[in-house]
């Protein structure tokens, strides 16, 4: 098997959710670190990885992918994790769930997003309100929608699955932020089943912190 190399941020929710899905895999993998806070994810030699100038990039079985989603589809398919159901409706249901945070929360509290908004709101410490109104009622509406599902160690089974790779690198950014969740006693639990797991230990971001 050859080299898998992540070209990632540290505290990038979406490269953190393709580390957890590589540990669930069992791959090793090698990180390079692209710090976004020092404008490395702009320089050409990583606009020639991705044009879009994101995090993670993916170098793994010869080929190079973008986007955390499709690097985890890719996973999922290649290294049977069975992160959804096989079941289509089952697996329409579990996705939306994973998109209620992948694709609604996390880009509008994108660190590009909110230091724009704080840069045009002229106030000081802006970007934390703007987390909290984003982040707060969107894990309150994930929560909800975890009522439609049996109630196990994770978010819709007692083995993790696409939702939960996406949920706890926003809680992260929950965490970060200070945004209040301590009412949401089902994302709770599924924290605790997730704290106790090595591949989300593994993959948290202090491990992957430049020195």
């Amino acid at each position: 098997m050859s080299k898998i190399t992540l070209y990632d941020y540290w505290r990038s929710s979406a490269s953190y959710r393709v580390r957890i899905a590589l540990n669930l895999a069992g791959l090793p993998f090698e990180t390079v670190s692209v710090d976004i806070f020092k404008g490395d994810h702009r320089l050409e030699n990583h606009l020639k990885r991705n044009p879009q100038s994101f995090v993670p990039v993916i170098n793994i079985d010869n080929q190079s992918f973008t986007q955390s989603l499709s690097i985890i589809e890719y996973l999922n398919e290649t290294r049977g994790l069975d992160l959804l159901p096989k079941d289509h409706a089952k697996r329409a249901r579990v996705t939306a769930l994973a998109y209620a945070i992948a694709i609604d929360i996390h880009p509008i509290c994108n660190l590009s997003v909110s230091s724009h908004a704080e840069e045009i709101s002229g106030e000081k410490n802006y970007k934390q309100k703007w987390m909290k109104k984003f982040i707060g009622p969107g894990l309150e509406a994930f929560e909800k929608l975890l009522e439609d599902f049996p109630k196990g160690s994770y978010s819709v089974d007692d083995t993790p699955s696409l939702p939960d790779i996406c949920l706890i690198p926003q809680i992260y950014n929950a965490m970060r932020w200070e945004v209040d969740i301590a009412h949401l006693s089902r994302i709770n639990s599924i924290i605790q089943s997730c704290n106790k797991h090595p591949a989300f230990i593994n993959a948290h971001p202090d491990f992957f912190k430049p020195s």
